[in-house]
């Protein structure tokens, strides 16, 4: 399936760092949020990416135009003379920028760098950019993307902040099983901060830690089925308005997610993202860890009519 990423905010949250890097672009540990959300995806088998463009565009299109697989792998680094065909024979991977140094001047030998990876991110993933907007909603910004997604029955798509251990394929079996028209991700909310029962006059009843109650939020990883498009207006967000209205015609399933989740909303958040990954304990890395992932079949919190 293909996958929407949504890129274009201003990150107004993340000030210490979005006043010059997009947030999608600020690091948990030596590469972006969105490179992780992205090999989340690949992990599952989906690497046909859609990247919803808007302030600064260009340096998303930078980073990928100039990304180094070396950072993030393992590789052997060879230095000799360059003979003709041995990259290939390697796997593919191309000599470095080759020179002549003072032995092979002599000979007249030019000799190279060869990098040989142990593994590889991107090599097939497939990234379609496109600028829809600076200040154009969610929905705006899917919109714009339309056309990019013609004959795609089901597709996914996610905010480019947030990470999770879900299991993908489970999520999106539930999606199938509902008959829904959309589904998403929900996790109880992580703020400390307290719901207040009170009383017409001001007299408070009860107090109770919002952690404790039933609610739940929205934390994106949607499944789409190409029909959110009929009801998806110029100039209206995704969520508030035509999920809304499916929501209401019982075309709508919410799946409980009671393991990780992590948004990038303030420093604190990337404090706590950075501290798991310099750990060895990102939960989110599914690619690092056993086939066995979190099970994803939660209750629906609405249930799509059959």
């Amino acid at each position: 399936m293909k996958v929407v990423l949504f890129c274009g905010g201003f990150g107004m949250r993340l000030r210490e760092y979005s006043e010059s890097v997009p947030k999608p672009l600020v690091e948990i540990g030596d590469r972006p949020i969105l490179w992780h959300i992205m090999k989340y995806y690949a992990h599952f088998g989906h690497t046909d990416f859609i990247l919803c463009l808007g302030w600064r565009a260009r340096a998303f299109k930078r980073y990928f135009l100039e990304y180094d697989e070396c950072v993030s792998n393992d590789f052997t680094l060879s230095f000799g003379p360059e003979r003709r065909g041995l990259a290939d024979r390697r796997g593919g991977d191309a000599p470095v920028e080759g020179r002549a140094d003072a032995a092979g001047a002599e000979s007249g030998r030019r000799h190279s760098r060869r990098v040989q990876l142990a593994a590889r991110d991107l090599h097939d993933w497939n990234i379609t950019f496109v600028d829809t907007g600076t200040t154009s909603s969610i929905g705006e910004r899917l919109r714009a993307v339309r056309p990019h997604l013609e004959g795609e029955e089901t597709f996914l798509a996610n905010y480019a902040d947030g990470l999770s251990d879900v299991n993908l394929d489970s999520l999106i079996s539930f999606h199938k099983r509902q008959r829904a028209a959309v589904t998403f991700m929900t996790v109880k909310p992580s703020q400390t901060f307290h719901t207040v029962d009170m009383a017409e006059d001001g007299r408070v009843r009860e107090l109770k830690a919002v952690t404790d109650t039933e609610t739940w939020i929205n934390a994106g990883f949607f499944v789409l089925n190409h029909e959110v498009f009929d009801v998806l207006g110029p100039g209206e967000d995704l969520v508030a308005e035509p999920i809304d209205r499916l929501a209401k015609a019982g075309k709508v399933s919410a799946l409980k997610h009671d393991g990780f989740f992590g948004c990038m909303d303030t420093f604190k958040e990337k404090q706590m993202l950075d501290d798991l990954y310099a750990g060895g304990q990102a939960p989110w890395e599914l690619w690092r860890q056993s086939p066995a992932a979190t099970e994803a079949d939660g209750p629906s919190l609405f249930p799509a009519a059959a």
